[in-house]
């Protein structure tokens, strides 16, 4: 059948000497692969640029279910990044989101609010002119409401602790090991008050970020089984070192 979708590439590899296997999430069908042939020639329809992580591409192909590779028909731009893959900070989270999504939406169904959600995110952050050091905390978060375990944030006090098993602000100390202290859980109510228009205006240390980003991994590590380190974590943590 043919289908025609917008879709966000999560991840390509080289397969043989022209072609690629690509990974995206799609507006209508999820999830899916496609091997794709790159031409040679510059003049070719599908171009290798079409593939970086993140690209917001429109698509036609012929969807067959029980072909795990799909094929590709006509592709073009969706969304043309004009910063995102020119200013260093912000190609290092693009390449950390894009790694992170490869994992977290294994097997995804269709959803077009969580597909809108990632791509109104990766445009807000190509056109964003403030800083984007906090992008990645406000993007977790909020993916965790479309993946069914956003974190209940309410009943948040001075001295309370954070199951993370739970997902819940608590008085007493969990009955296992999967918690915050009341230190890092103050940090969880600082991170709950930010969204992408107003991140900018919360100055963290570099160490304050970074055991946010530790926890939000961890939190994802409990909830979704058998996520991998993220190789692109130490890029992540060098830019903003």
């Amino acid at each position: 059948m043919l289908t025609k979708t917008q879709a966000i590439v999560l991840h390509a590899f080289k397969y043989g000497e022209s072609r690629l296997i690509v990974d995206v999430f799609a507006r209508q069908t999820g999830r899916l692969s496609f091997i794709v042939n790159i031409p040679r020639s510059a003049g070719g329809s599908k171009k290798k640029q079409y593939f970086q992580p993140l690209s917001l591409l429109e698509m036609e192909y012929d969807h067959r279910p029980k072909l795990q590779l799909q094929k590709i028909g006509n592709v073009q731009w969706a969304y043309a990044y004009t910063s995102v893959a020119f200013e260093p900070s912000k190609l290092s989270i693009s390449l950390f989101v894009a790694e992170f999504l490869y994992h977290a939406l294994k097997g995804e169904q269709p959803d077009e609010h969580l597909f809108d959600y990632v791509r109104y995110s990766m445009e807000w952050l190509d056109t964003c002119k403030s800083s984007v050091a906090n992008f990645h905390l406000v993007f977790l978060l909020h993916l965790s409401r479309f993946l069914g375990f956003y974190p209940n944030l309410e009943g948040w006090q001075e001295g309370c602790y954070f199951d993370l098993r739970a997902g819940e602000f608590c008085h007493e100390v969990p009955f296992h090991r999967d918690y915050l202290t009341p230190e890092d859980a103050g940090r969880i109510e600082v991170l709950m008050r930010m969204d992408y228009p107003t991140m900018h205006l919360f100055r963290m240390s570099h160490v304050d970020r970074l055991r946010l980003l530790e926890t939000a991994i961890l939190y994802y590590r409990l909830h979704l089984p058998d996520f991998p380190e993220m190789k692109s974590l130490a890029v992540l943590m060098e830019i903003y070192q």
